[in-house]
């Protein structure tokens, strides 16, 4: 008898003179029940599929679906890109400004995005430290910053994303 699994995302973010959208995506789908028995299994292809709607979501909320014709920036998240978000909106870092709505501004040298979540850059240094990986050469080669704080939310996310497959997480 087959397994069921549902997975999804939902995620809300603020535009522009205070409006808001939000995306979400859920995919139930079947696999062996005997996967149940090889946890390790059974959490790994979890993660592909929500990676797959985590992606989707993403996709979404930043206009790259193709159709969108939105110009502004990529929106604000209150979760992390890899599943583990805090919930509570605040992705801002006690040293750095805020705009008043608990959101860090995007970076200052006009690029059009925002910056990785504290979660984000937690995740990132906890796994670069376990893999051994030289940090600041992977950010600098790769993403051309400096430290993980100034990486977008999508590249974090990328970054999470590869650090975890190297890792085999």
């Amino acid at each position: 008898m087959p397994l069921k699994l549902n997975i999804g995302l939902s995620q809300k973010v603020s535009d522009a003179n205070y409006g808001s959208r939000g995306a979400s995506v859920n995919v139930e789908l079947e696999v062996e029940s005997a996967l149940v028995a090889e946890p390790g299994k059974l959490q790994e292809r979890i993660r592909q599929v929500f990676h797959l709607v985590r992606t989707a979501v993403t996709e979404e909320l930043n206009g790259n679906n193709g159709n969108n014709g939105n110009s502004s920036p990529p929106p604000s998240s209150s979760g992390n890109g890899n599943g583990n978000g805090n919930g509570n909106g605040n992705g801002n870092r006690q040293h750095q400004p805020t705009n008043g709505n608990g959101q860090r501004p995007a970076a200052s040298n006009g690029a059009k995005h925002r910056l990785a979540t504290v979660s984000q850059v937690r995740a990132i240094r906890a796994i670069a430290g376990r893999l051994g990986s030289d940090l600041n050469q992977l950010l600098h080669d790769r993403f051309h910053v400096n430290r993980p704080d100034d990486l977008s939310i999508g590249d974090a996310s990328t970054l999470i994303d590869d650090l975890k497959a190297q890792a085999g997480t």
